[in-house]
């Protein structure tokens, strides 16, 4: 008999990037003691990899397929000097950041949008088109915490939609820019790919209620 296994992770990749909330699955016809499969888990993964939770769930299910919803939480450390013990977890701007054409300029991307300016590289299909549902910006002290929520996403978007925020938020451009950026569809009229360090997958969310959202420990760690 096969079993379908769900497992919440957290861990950082080659890339840079984090994830606090990571979900895999994987089908095994293998028997063995189930509550013990985290702890073998974690004790065999590197230590930049763990394991939070683990369940059996319908065969149907795929941890990539089956999200209806993905959040992802961009960390920016802003003041005018760095700090090296942040360089692997934050992106340091050290102009200084005003929230408030930065919010204006997150209002023009929620909803249904093409979002092929802010693609690196095209889909399987060419279908840039994504419905992002909520993007929260707050500060915390020097650190800035935004947080986009879509039931997709295209390659480098995250950090392409962070680039452009950023730069209404130091007046490079303007909210009102976002418009023609969309409508454009070219990478080039949008603005620069925020770097992986400070990118986090916080949480996968399906139909079944599971959301794996952990808050990435950059703001936990206050």
């Amino acid at each position: 008999m096969s079993e379908t296994i769900k497992i919440s992770a957290a861990g950082r990749t080659d890339a840079g990037v984090h994830a606090s909330g990571q979900v895999v699955s994987f089908s095994t016809t293998r028997a063995f003691p189930f509550e013990r499969l985290c702890l073998a888990l974690n004790s065999e993964l590197p230590g930049d990899v763990g394991i939070r939770e683990c369940a059996v769930v319908a065969a149907p299910f795929s941890a990539r397929f089956s999200a209806i919803e993905r959040t992802y939480v961009y960390a920016i450390f802003n003041r005018s000097q760095p700090d090296p013990l942040l360089a692997r977890h934050a992106y340091h701007v050290w102009l200084p950041i005003d929230l408030e054409p930065m919010h204006a300029a997150a209002g023009e991307l929620l909803g249904e949008r093409d979002f092929r300016s802010f693609c690196g590289l095209l889909p399987e299909g060419g279908i840039t088109i994504r419905h992002v549902r909520r993007i929260g910006i707050e500060k915390r002290g020097e650190l800035l915490r935004i947080e986009i929520s879509a039931g997709g996403f295209l390659h480098r978007m995250v950090r392409t939609i962070v680039g452009t925020l950023v730069d209404c938020g130091t007046g490079r451009r303007t909210a009102g820019e976002l418009p023609d950026i969309l409508a454009a569809r070219d990478r080039r009229t949008a603005g620069h790919t925020a770097p992986p360090n400070g990118l986090y997958l916080a949480g996968v969310r399906y139909e079944d209620g599971f959301d794996s959202y952990a808050e990435p420990p950059i703001f936990r760690w206050g």
